[in-house]
């Protein structure tokens, strides 16, 4: 089977550091990252994933897989040098982090798995967000993903940076969305968790609905080299809502691993 299309940016940061590649949230893009990118390339490599049918990404022909993204960026990564990559990724991007350590952890140095779980929602659930966006288109979501991924500060500290990812969500094509939604429909690796040598750092946002701290009790739990960390005011987006901590929170775990 054809892999699903992604793409990677050129990595910015010194030559010959360490490569660490980012991944977004469903409906986003590389923008969630714009200001913890600078902070990153001070000392690694930094590429940004976009996901299948996202920001100019090809839409995928065919249903795929969360483990076949995996594979897919895995290659990707592995194209651009250096061997093995550290990885962080939000939501869906934090789920693509736990297949990618699962499925290659001789390329996976570590990976922070943020506003995310080993399992996100019911199969009936995903599949309703498909067919919906195909029918209303992904602008129908707008509000009702305002609130779930900005804590209430964010609206008045950050208007522009709210404002600019919501419009992306509404610019994202229908299928390109309803694509990676039927993804997060098989999305479930809550028995293989054990199975995980990689070092994982479960982050999250203190009032994010979706990545509970349960879920990543649920991480922490069962992955054999896993710890929590909690980044303070934020929801569903914390590269976004708050930049420094989350950058903060990264340099930590990815320099203890070096």
């Amino acid at each position: 089977m054809t892999q699903p299309p992604i793409r990677l940016t050129e990595p910015v940061g010194p030559d010959g550091a360490p490569l660490v590649v980012l991944g977004h949230s469903l409906g986003t893009g590389t923008l969630i990252w714009e200001e913890v990118v600078p902070v990153l390339a001070a000392e690694y490599r930094v590429t940004l994933l976009t996901l299948p049918g996202h920001e100019g990404s090809p839409v995928a022909e065919q249903p795929f897989t969360l483990a076949e993204l995996a594979d897919a960026v895995a290659a990707a990564a592995g194209e651009l040098g250096g061997g093995r990559f550290f990885y962080a990724g939000v939501s869906i991007g934090g789920a693509l982090g736990l297949e990618l350590a699962l499925r290659h952890p001789e390329q996976v140095r570590g990976a922070a798995i943020i506003a995310s779980g080993a399992e996100l929602g019911s199969a009936e659930h995903w599949r309703a967000r498909a067919a919906l966006v195909r029918e209303q288109s992904p602008a129908s979501l707008v509000s009702a993903s305002s609130k779930t991924w900005f804590a209430e500060e964010a609206f008045t500290q950050q208007p522009v940076m709210v404002g600019r990812i919501l419009r992306v969500l509404q610019e994202t094509p229908a299928e390109g969305y309803a694509r990676c939604a039927e993804a997060l429909a098989s999305h479930d690796l809550r028995d293989r968790l054990d199975r995980i040598e990689v070092p994982l750092l479960a982050l999250w946002g203190e009032v994010d609905t979706v990545g509970t701290e349960e879920r990543q009790d649920e991480i922490v739990a069962r992955a054999q080299r896993a710890r929590k960390q909690m980044i303070p005011g934020a929801a569903h987006q914390p590269p976004a809502e708050k930049p420094e901590a989350t950058a903060a929170a990264l340099l930590e775990f990815f320099g203890g691993l070096r």
